[in-house]
């Protein structure tokens, strides 16, 4: 039965069946052949788009910007200085008056409630950029991804080392439960999934064929894997005053030479991006005056190594993105 995501809102993969979701994905292929062969593909001529940010970011902002114009849309980019949403206004009501204006609303932010109420109210496909719990474009970059270095998802081993409870690390967890990968979730008990979700997740990959485990043992977890991810050790909109715990926590999951020889010979590396792999950020920079760590999540010689398949995903950001909006409002 063909796929038909047209109206459909894009806020997290649980909302998403797997033949839908591998949908996205080929569909993101396709389009990044157009793109790359210079054959125009404005297919959504006339429709206007508004992109929410209450979080700076630079893949995602780009990406749909991009994406939205090679659809031959009208964009417009309002960040948290300009708009009134929660402050002056209500979301509801925010949403109820750009959703007679646009066609499509990005929200990138803060809580899930708040994409979740935007699109409740808004009347038009409203996608998220990012929220504290959940990243789903990111995902279907990342299977994209995959895919691509190895011709197929299902029964491969994914392992995420690190922060494993954050937005990236639900969402892959998610991701790889729904499409047949067995996920391994590598980082201390402290730093874990929510066990409601994972008990979702378990569940889901016993249907997929795949699995969903959690580890502190990093040789048993990265023996063997297909793909090695990590994300930095400090999300957007946390404290400062967290640094010193998660690097005491969090540093025997760094990413580094003796991580990745323990996997398969042909393992990719993955990293959602920014990364904090050397010196040459303001904060890298801090982090090292303060704790004397000169890499954090992952060494540079992993990241800029022939195994770290990053600018890849990156760039896939946009492809996906693309076929999410195309989906949705054609």
């Amino acid at each position: 039965m063909p796929v038909n995501l047209s109206g459909r809102n894009f806020l997290k993969l649980l909302d998403f069946t797997t033949a839908e979701i591998e949908y996205l994905i080929d569909l993101s292929a396709q389009f990044k052949n157009l793109k790359l062969t210079n054959t125009p593909h404005r297919y959504l001529e006339g429709k206007n788009i508004v992109l929410l940010f209450e979080k700076t970011s630079t893949r995602t902002r780009c990406s749909f910007e991009v994406a939205g114009r090679d659809l031959g849309m009208g964009v417009t980019y309002l960040d948290p200085g300009s708009s009134q949403m929660g402050k002056k206004e209500s979301i509801e009501d925010t949403a109820k008056v750009l959703g007679r204006m646009y066609d499509g609303i990005e929200y990138r932010g803060f809580a899930q409630s708040i994409v979740e109420e935007l699109a409740d109210n808004a009347g038009v496909p409203v996608w998220n950029g990012l929220t504290t719990e959940f990243h789903p474009t990111q995902m279907i970059a990342d299977m994209l991804t995959i895919k691509e270095n190895y011709g197929y998802l299902k029964g491969l081993k994914f392992v995420f080392m690190g922060d494993a409870g954050n937005n990236v690390g639900n969402s892959l967890m998610v991701a790889c439960a729904k499409l047949g990968l067995h996920f391994v979730a590598c980082g201390p008990k402290e730093q874990m999934p929510d066990p409601k979700l994972v008990e979702t997740c378990v569940e889901l990959a016993k249907e997929s064929g795949g699995s969903v485990t959690l580890s502190e043992d990093v040789e048993a977890s990265v023996t063997g894997a297909h793909v090695i991810y990590t994300d930095i050790w400090v999300s957007m909109g946390e404290p400062d005053s967290v640094w010193a715990e998660r690097i005491r926590l969090l540093s025997p999951y760094q990413v580094n030479k003796e991580v990745m020889a323990k996997a398969d010979k042909d393992a990719i590396f993955m990293h959602c991006l920014p990364s904090f792999h050397d010196l040459k950020t303001t904060i890298g920079k801090d982090i090292y005056d303060k704790f004397g760590i000169p890499e954090m999540e992952v060494t540079d010689e992993v990241f800029t190594s022939k195994q770290s398949k990053v600018f890849d995903e990156a760039e896939n950001r946009m492809h996906t993105i693309k076929a999410v909006m195309y989906a949705t409002l054609k």
